[in-house]
């Protein structure tokens, strides 16, 4: 299969995935298409030396849940390509298949005619509700796990293509920016890269300090404890997990933005060294080995503004990419 018709097949199978980050949901599921065969669903344990020894307690046996298409088990002898793809954050794999109704969408889109693939969709959920899919002593390192221990072990267990350019990494929200920072990083591993509703991909400014919410996090004595905050205080603890850990600073093991109530450029700045738009100058290289790119947001989407940044910079320096700006908020 060329990358284009991955990419394009992909985008079809998972155009409907993408739901709001910050809430779990319940949607009608999609009507029902005329000749759709059953894909079957197996839920797996990958174990991942990349988060062994995070200092957080992540486990490094992650939650798996591997999509078969129909003639997986009706022609044994036949490979497929696969599609890896990232959930957002505050949800995982299961409520993400649940409540945007996974099986279904994906047997209608083969039965309208999009290629058959595997789907694999890791759970990344953690402590603060979200890995980033980042590289952390603190968290865990699951850019490597998506990259090298997921692949790696689906390639091992499963009728896969076992290339590159038979492999599409795609997410939605924090799985928009997993896909953008590990696509930049790995082309030796993926061939196409579909980014919906891609967070995250800017430098932050902190604005006005906040003295509660540095009081409510400093208050806390485990990671498990930050289940009593709220989701905008536990989205700034999973991204102080990610990007500024601090293997030295107990019991949460991460440096904040602000500190007795001032900003604290230098966390900021390690932030900054974590947004695909700062970092993509360094990966231009890696960027044009992709055979396909795809970015989409609604035109409601408070990230649709980075998003078309994104695919200003990939046009710059010639990347090809598509861009589509759909009718519609962060779904």
């Amino acid at each position: 299969m060329s990358m284009n018709k991955l990419l394009v097949a992909l985008g079809t199978a998972l155009m409907l995935l993408a739901v709001p980050a910050s809430a779990q949901v319940k949607t009608p599921g999609p009507p029902p298409v005329a000749g759709a065969k059953p894909v079957t669903i197996e839920r797996i344990t990958v174990h991942s030396p990349a988060i062994e020894g995070n200092l957080e307690g992540e486990s490094p046996d992650r939650a798996v849940l591997v999509v078969l298409p129909p003639s997986y088990r009706a022609n044994p002898t036949r490979r497929f390509p696969v599609v890896y793809a990232l959930h957002g954050y505050s949800i995982g794999a299961e409520q993400w298949i649940g409540e945007i109704h996974v099986p279904q969408t994906i047997e209608g889109a083969f039965a309208k005619g999009a290629r058959e693939m595997i789907v694999v969709i890791p759970d990344s959920k953690t402590a603060h509700n979200g890995s980033f899919y980042s590289s952390s002593v603190t968290v865990g390192d699951f850019e490597t796990f998506v990259a090298r221990d997921l692949v790696g072990y689906v390639d091992g267990h499963y009728r896969t293509i076992a290339d590159r350019r038979s492999r599409g990494l795609a997410g939605h929200s924090m799985g928009g920016y997993g896909t953008a920072r590990i696509g930049m990083k790995h082309p030796e591993t993926f061939g196409a890269l579909y980014m919906m509703s891609p967070c995250c991909l800017s430098t932050r400014a902190l604005g006005t300090p906040d003295a509660a919410t540095e009081t409510a996090i400093r208050a806390l004595r485990s990671p498990a404890d930050s289940a009593t905050l709220s989701w905008g205080q536990r989205a700034q603890l999973a991204t102080a997990a990610a990007w500024s850990p601090n293997p030295k600073a107990p019991p949460l093991y991460l440096d904040l933005p602000v500190k007795d109530g001032m900003a604290q450029p230098d966390v900021l700045a390690r932030w900054a060294a974590n947004a695909p738009l700062a970092m993509l100058d360094q990966y231009v290289g890696n960027l044009r080995r992709y055979a396909a790119i795809g970015i989409d947001v609604g035109d409601r989407d408070g990230l649709k503004d980075d998003a078309g940044k994104l695919h200003a910079a990939l046009d710059s320096y010639g990347i090809a990419n598509s861009f589509e700006v759909y009718p519609g908020g962060h779904t």
